[in-house]
Parts: C-alpha cells; structure tokens; sequence
C-alpha cells in the first residue's frame, strides 16, 4: 500500500478542482513565449495563490531550463506535479499544449490553403517584424533576470561566441557552463547565488510531498513507462508505414530534437530552422518565420512552432495521403515526439532535484546555464532578424569563425520601422505583446496592399 498522506502533502492541502481551474487560466494567458508564460506562473503561483515560494519557484526554473525542449510548459509540468503529483503534472502539463495545438494546426491549414493569396501574405507582412521585437525584448527580459554580475555577463558572452561564431553545439556549452558555474560557486560563491536565496516572508503548502521522494524503484518504473508512451506511436509508424514515410522521418527527426536542444524553444528553434530548412527543404526560411508568428499569437509554448513545420512537411510530401491529412497526421506526430519526452524529464528527474535543493553547487551550476541561454536567446534574435529585415543574407566561413553578411541593397525599409516601432512600443511604453502585434500586423498588411 502507498504510504499515507503527511500533513506536508499538497494534495492534503490544495483541492485538485482548484487546481485545475488553475492551470485552465494559466493555458488562457499563455500567450507571449516562455518569458511572458512563465511571468504568469509566477504571478499566479508564487504571488497570488502562494502555492510555491520564490526560492523553490527559480530552482524548479532553473531545473528546466537545463532540459532539453520548452522550459514554460515543462515548469507548468513540474508544477503541477509538485502539487498533486502525476495527475497534476499530466493536468498542467497537457492543458498548457492543447489550446497551442489547436490554434496552429487551424492557422496551418489555413495558410497551406490559402498562402498565395495577397490577404495572407499581406497578414505575415507586418507579423513578422513585430516577432523579431518580441524576440529581441525576450533577450533583454531573461537577462535582467539571470546576468546580474559580471561573471554571469562575461559566461553569456562566451556562449554567444561559441554558438554564434564558432557553431559549439548546445549541449557542449551547457556542460562548460554548468562546470565553470561549479567551480566559480567554490571560488567566488556569491557570483554565482540565485537572484533569491533568502527565506521567504509567506509559508506554503510544499515541504517535502510524499511523492517527491526519489527511490530507484519508482524512478525505473516512470523511465519505462514514458519511454513506451514516447517510442511506441513511432516505432509503429516505422513498422507500417516504412522508414521512408515522411510521418516516420518526422517522428524520428522531432524526437532527435527533443533531446538535442537545450535552452528551451528560442534555442530548440535555430536548430529546427537549419535542418527543416536547409537540410529537408520543408519549408523556406521566411516560411519559417511565419510559423514563428502564429506561434507568437497563439496560446501555449512557443516550441510548438515545429508543429507547423511538421504539417508543412508533411502537406508538401504526402506519400499515399492527400496533401491535407497528410499534414494533419504530420503535425500529432510531431507534437507527440516534441512533448512526450518533457513528461519523462520531469516524472524521472524532479524527485532528485528536489531532493537536492539548496544544494549551493548545483544552484551555481543552474546559474551559470541560465546565463549561457541569455547568449543562445541572442544568437536566435540575430539569426531571425537578418532574416526579417534582408531579402538575402549569406552565411560567410573564414578562419574556423562563421558569420552572416546581409545584403544590404535587399533592407526592406517598412518592416524596420515596423521592427523599430514595435520594440519602442514593447519596452519604452510597455504595451501588451497581443497589442503591438495586432496594430503592427495591420499596420503591415495596409502598407502591404498599397504596395502590392
């Protein structure tokens, strides 16, 4: 028999009905990336419910933030586990997918169908350079947050470098990150603390949950069972549909990139970019930008842009399928491959960790990866600004560096200002991201059709 309920157990403390009303309002204004998501959690969380203190709301952060894929609904996951173990993290988790899930596989049909017409292009015309302020303004949000020394400033840097100029792989500047944050924590402990390491002035409902005890037979039994519910739907499409079906490449190719990608979406996207873009030719890099958009203006993870490029690639390759529900079936593959693997994260890892909180190494080792997100956050800006901004941009190689020249003579004038306005709008008089994306979408699609 499980062991009885503490008094510290959330569940004997926070009715589940409550907590999913909860998490039905935090799906509702999941709008604005991983930055405004998890402000809204925290808000609503830490702030106005206090069900997490502000220590154990960053250290769940951080924690994400390490993992591979979208950090905003792997927060919502662990969240909601912490509270009511697997149901609330199942609850947390899904809910925060689904109102993403149906916008964009809506808005994929619709632009699929409908894409050469004047209206839509129009419509992405002045979408796309408001994303490139939300972008660029999510660097400055998540740095004030995590660089708050010079030691964390100078380690985003480097990892700018390193992705920007020198293509080091994300995983390998996270492990240097972690270690240098290790051993910078030995030497210089207070560089390297988080933002909030003081004794919070409310009390909570979590302690120590039952259920967030780690032991290695629980620990095994969660590992199986998430591994079959991620590999079982894809290892049955590459038995009946063959390994040359474009549903099993993406299966295979989505999957690969939920444990590739670290740095949460802005990082996951770069590298989705290049491959589906440049390797696969699924769709072109303004393409691209335009599933960014809907991604920006629809509820839920921004990661569930890939979403859109699994239809796209789908839709353009249907095999014996017609074109459309080729891209339907393409976009449940890719969304089951892209979030399946951040239960198993969660579910097999969270009991460790929190069983390793206050630990002053690891919370100096989690800081320093928080900072060398900051300079991956960075090199996505620039990646989707030159791209927004240019009608061409080449990619140059010269001496072991690797950088992007813009043709200059291809600016195009009216998204810049665009750009401009919206970034003034966001961060000067700090507007609402769904109102400045609204008045310059249809600022865009005017100068668009006066235009064209």
């Amino acid at each position: 028999m499980p062991p009885a309920a503490s008094p510290s157990d959330p569940t004997t403390r926070l009715p589940f009905s409550e907590a999913l009303r909860v998490w039905c309002r935090v799906a509702a204004l999941s709008f604005g990336g991983p930055a405004g998501q998890i402000a809204v959690m925290h808000r609503i969380l830490v702030d106005e419910k206090k069900w997490l203190s502000e220590e154990r709301f960053l250290h769940a952060l951080n924690y994400c933030m390490l993992l591979p894929g979208p950090e905003a609904q792997q927060l919502a996951t662990y969240t909601g586990w912490l509270l009511h173990g697997t149901p609330g993290g199942l609850v947390a988790g899904l809910l925060f997918i689904l109102p993403g899930f149906v916008s964009i596989l809506t808005l994929s049909i619709l632009y699929a169908l409908y894409h050469d017409l004047t209206f839509v292009q129009a419509l992405f015309f002045g979408l796309k350079p408001a994303v490139v302020a939300i972008v660029i303004e999510a660097v400055i949000r998540i740095g004030r947050r995590a660089l708050r020394n010079r030691f964390l400033i100078g380690i985003a840097a480097a990892a700018f470098i390193a992705i920007f100029f020198l293509e080091v792989p994300f995983p390998a500047i996270v492990l240097g990150g972690g270690i240098i944050g290790w051993l910078g924590g030995r030497w210089h402990p207070s560089a390297f603390l988080p933002p909030t390491a003081e004794t919070d002035s409310h009390p909570t409902p979590l302690d120590s949950p039952t259920h967030a005890r780690p032991t290695l037979g629980r620990t095994l039994s969660t590992a199986t069972i998430w591994l079959t519910v991620w590999w079982a739907p894809i290892a049955a499409l590459w038995l009946f549909a063959g390994e040359a079906s474009i549903l099993t490449r993406e299966g295979f190719f989505f999957s690969q990139v939920a444990v590739v990608t670290f740095g949460g979406a802005y990082a996951a996207l770069a590298y989705v970019a290049d491959v589906g873009v440049s390797l696969y030719g699924w769709l072109q890099p303004g393409e691209m930008l335009d599933g960014l958009g809907m991604a920006e203006t629809t509820p839920g993870p921004l990661i569930q842009v890939v979403q859109f490029v699994g239809f796209m690639g789908a839709y353009r390759n249907p095999g014996p399928l017609s074109p459309l529900a080729a891209g339907v079936f393409g976009s449940v593959v890719t969304t089951w491959a892209t979030f399946a693997p951040c239960f198993l994260w969660i579910f097999t890892g969270a009991p460790y960790i929190e069983s390793l909180r206050g630990r002053p190494g690891l919370n100096s080792a989690l800081s320093a990866i928080t900072a060398c997100v900051v300079g991956v956050v960075l090199n996505l800006s620039i990646w989707f600004a030159l791209h927004t901004l240019f009608g061409e941009v080449h990619e140059r190689h010269a001496y072991g560096l690797r950088w992007f020249v813009p043709e200059w003579s291809t600016l195009n004038t009216i998204p810049l200002l665009l750009a401009a306005a919206a970034f003034i709008a966001l961060f000067r008089f700090q507007r609402g991201m769904i109102e400045t994306l609204a008045t310059c979408t249809v600022l865009g699609m005017c100068s668009y059709l006066l235009l064209h």
